[in-house]
């Protein structure tokens, strides 16, 4: 799909040429449903004579099959491609189109307004230059339209496009046209967009799309493509300092080691002082390497294989910088978060987190506030649901190379994935380092884990007791307590509800609740394992999630994970508590096995049948697992 050009059959190879050196302009299209996105987008492309013969023909014959203009054509067609945006008249998932003309060329991202589709559109927004955000003008701004603007305003993208559509069916009103004229800018200046060009047009029509409509006489400014043709690309990926995301360690033979990426911002070049980061250590440039041979230099978007003078620790993940304006690195952030899924944010429960080429663990806080698309207020919030946006801190599990989204699209922004299914449920950018993350270190002390461990004569571990009420996890911990205690072996039993009425007294039973219980217990065990004891913790610790967690704040190798297993029918008949009667009888809400989820350990260090094995068997399998691992040995050393 190109435009046509007398080149093309006088001097092909200039014609190429010019084409692979024109400027390339990104732009997304989004608004609220039905302001008439795909349409816009697929009548510019026809009024431009840049659909093919066969396309059109089949526009024509979907127009007449599922068209919504009554067997004219439907040019929302040339963009809606799934069957179910056929069949609904709706865009569903992103839909990207390449174009060209004389003077440019174009990659356009026509995104959803449907609400629940909201995370498609931020993955269109993400590498715009403009936004053409769209209005119905029967309508003026609704709230998707809101939601949009601030989040191409979150995500960087401060040259916006107002395109008041559909201005057949209002008369081409022009005192309508300037009042959401000015209701926008009014908007938008709230959220720090001030370079708006507002355009009246109608998609259907054709009027200002690629010749001015003698409909709109008063309209004195560009038509829509004149504008896509001539507004300035703002190029700031070339005017930041140098910034390349180690995506791989090269090493084809023992002769060469180069460290593979995209450079993302700025320029490097042979003989440049460059830094890694976070490990922070320095060396030079000696080489620029790519497939076709060295260059002497490489500038942003350009994917080269860098050599350094010096043989310096760098892995996948690390960023190498312009050492004389590095990156910031930090573990602790204040970020704004765009939540993405139909299950809400869960804070503090572990997610993973992937900035750049590297990808970590990380937790969410409650958020500071969220943010009230419509007003832009700021409003207190436990979690975030589908669509909301608030401004949370979160927590890596290590400090990794960043820079403020607002100088770095590439290492300031993230997305969030769930640790059991891998699905992205979040996005995010950087607004700063929190001054926890620089001034909090831990204090290194004299006695340390070994030293404990020696004097209490055997080894240190978390051993974690998880299954369903009534599956008998607390009373095969007492048992397995008991026999470690006669064997003279230190320990501590923290069960579920003793802990309880102390340390975690002020926590509920929703997910959020259960998060923080499990979090708080295991940061207390390992404390204690640190103390040289075996400490058994019995909970019903239902999400996977979450006992991944526990096992990750002790040291490697020092978490058995027994999962002590009943069927609920068996669970349920035991009852000791009386607790899923009172669970069917809706007293109690969100209770493990009735109402709320058990996601059973994977591959735990040890599972326990206790319908099929008595308790003092279970116990006793406990104590031969620990014995075998070396926990109840001195220790070598």
């Amino acid at each position: 799909m190109a435009h046509s050009s007398d080149l093309i059959a006088e001097n092909i190879d200039e014609y190429l040429h010019q084409h692979q050196h024109k400027e390339l302009l990104r732009f997304i299209a989004c608004g609220s449903v039905d302001d008439g996105k795909s349409t816009l987008i697929g009548r510019l492309l026809y009024e431009s004579r840049l659909v093919f013969d066969d396309h059109l023909a089949a526009l024509e014959a979907d127009s007449k099959r599922v068209g919504t203009q009554g067997g004219d054509l439907d040019f929302a067609l040339l963009l809606d491609g799934l069957s179910a945006e056929r069949e609904q008249g709706i865009t569903i998932d992103v839909a990207y189109r390449f174009f060209s003309t004389a003077r440019r060329k174009f990659i356009v991202a026509d995104t959803p307004g449907h609400e629940q589709y909201t995370r498609n559109m931020i993955t269109g927004a993400s590498t715009a230059d403009v936004a053409v955000i769209l209005v119905d003008a029967r309508k003026g701004l609704l709230t998707q339209t809101r939601r949009h603007s601030y989040l191409v305003s979150q995500i960087g993208v401060h040259t916006v496009v107002l395109a008041v559509n559909k201005m057949d069916l209002i008369g081409y009103d022009r005192a309508e046209f300037d009042r959401i004229e000015a209701e926008y800018r009014a908007f938008a200046a709230q959220l720090g967009i001030t370079n708006i060009t507002c355009i009246p047009l109608s998609a259907l029509k054709g009027d200002n799309i690629t010749e001015r409509s003698a409909n709109t006489a008063w309209y004195s400014g560009p038509t829509f493509m004149e504008y896509l043709e001539t507004v300035p690309v703002e190029d700031v990926a070339h005017t930041e300092p140098m910034r390349m995301p180690v995506q791989w360690v090269n090493r084809p033979d023992l002769d060469f080691r180069g460290f593979s990426g995209t450079v993302v911002s700025g320029t490097v070049r042979p003989g440049m002082r460059v830094k890694a980061l976070p490990s922070g250590l320095e060396s030079t440039v000696a080489r620029v390497v790519t497939f076709d041979g060295d260059l002497d230099e490489a500038q942003a978007n350009q994917a080269v294989t860098l050599t350094l003078t010096d043989e310096i620790d760098i892995s996948r993940g690390d960023v190498i910088c312009d050492a004389s304006n590095p990156a910031g690195v930090a573990d602790r952030f204040e970020a704004h978060i765009v939540w993405m899924h139909e299950d809400a944010m869960t804070p503090g429960r572990p997610y993973l987190v992937k900035l750049g080429t590297r990808t970590v663990s990380a937790t969410i806080a409650p958020p500071a506030h969220r943010v009230d698309v419509n007003t832009l207020r700021h409003q207190p919030a436990d979690t975030l649901q589908m669509n909301e946006i608030g401004l949370c801190d979160v927590a890596f599990d290590r400090p990794v190379a960043f820079d403020p989204y607002a100088h770095n699209r590439d290492t300031g922004g993230f997305i969030v994935i769930d640790r059991m299914t891998n699905t992205t449920v979040a996005a995010g950018v950087i607004e700063r380092a929190t001054r926890a993350a620089r001034n909090v270190h831990w204090h290194a002390t004299d006695v340390d884990a070994a030293a404990r461990a020696s004097m209490n004569g055997h080894g240190a571990a978390l051993v974690w007791f998880t299954g369903l009420s009534g599956a008998g996890k607390s009373t095969v911990a007492n048992m397995v307590e008991r026999r470690l205690h006669a064997l003279g072996v230190h320990t501590y039993l923290l069960d579920g509800d003793n802990v309880r009425h102390g340390l975690n007294r002020d926590l509920g039973f929703s997910d959020g609740d259960r998060v923080e219980n499990i979090r708080r217990v295991a940061e207390v065990g390992a404390l204690m394992v640190d103390a040289g004891l075996v400490v058994l913790a019995s909970f019903i610790s239902p999400f996977a999630a979450d006992r991944a967690l526990a096992r990750g704040v002790v040291p490697p190798g020092r978490f058995v994970e027994v999962f002590v297993d009943a069927p609920l029918d068996v669970a349920e008949s035991r009852d000791p508590k009386g607790l899923y009667a009172k669970a069917r009888a809706g007293e109690i809400a969100h209770f493990t096995g009735i109402d709320s989820p058990y996601e059973p350990p994977e591959r735990p260090e040890l599972h326990v049948r206790t319908d099929q094995a008595s308790a003092e068997d279970a116990a006793q399998a406990v104590v031969d697992h620990l014995s075998s691992a070396g926990f109840l040995s001195p220790p070598s050393g």
